[in-house]
């Protein structure tokens, strides 16, 4: 029996979607090279923070982790449930587009497949929580490995 006020674990399920990891490309370089604060939003990491939420917003993706007002955003894992690729391969293009229109790089990877859309308690889960995410950040530690500034979707 069940104590009073204790919570069972919660399984989290998985539904179809798509995962996207994004990572700014020599993000640390490029600070150094235009005299920005790594620790405070500038023109690059503001603006991929507005980019991702305004992404989340307008097709209901669930951020698993990144998203940071304080700092800006470097680096994010999104999931967007009950979507595919060839729904958000338009979005995508445009941070990619937007963020090289600022002189900066950044490499996306969008995976199809299962999804939790729920938020992660450490980075480790957040980009290995499912084979899903482990599986996007492979690529995208690949891509950038490449020369980044890309994006790639799978399949």
């Amino acid at each position: 029996m069940k104590k009073k006020g204790t919570r069972e674990p919660v399984e989290a399920k998985l539904v179809p979607g798509v995962v996207v990891v994004m990572d700014l490309d020599r993000f640390e370089e490029f600070t150094r090279e235009h005299g920005l604060d790594e620790y405070t939003p500038n023109f690059v990491t503001g603006e991929l923070t507005r980019l991702v939420e305004e992404l989340v917003v307008r097709r209901r993706g669930v951020v698993i982790c990144g998203l940071d007002y304080e700092r800006g955003t470097e680096e994010a894992v999104i999931e967007f449930p009950f979507t595919s690729l060839s729904e958000l391969v338009e979005d995508l293009q445009h941070v990619l587009d937007t963020i090289k229109s600022l002189g900066a790089s950044i490499t996306i990877v969008a995976v199809e497949g299962m999804v939790s859309c729920r938020e992660a308690r450490t980075k480790q889960e957040a980009f290995h929580g499912t084979p899903w995410r482990s599986m996007a950040t492979r690529l995208l530690r690949d891509a950038k490995r490449k020369g980044g500034g890309r994006l790639v979707l799978y399949p």
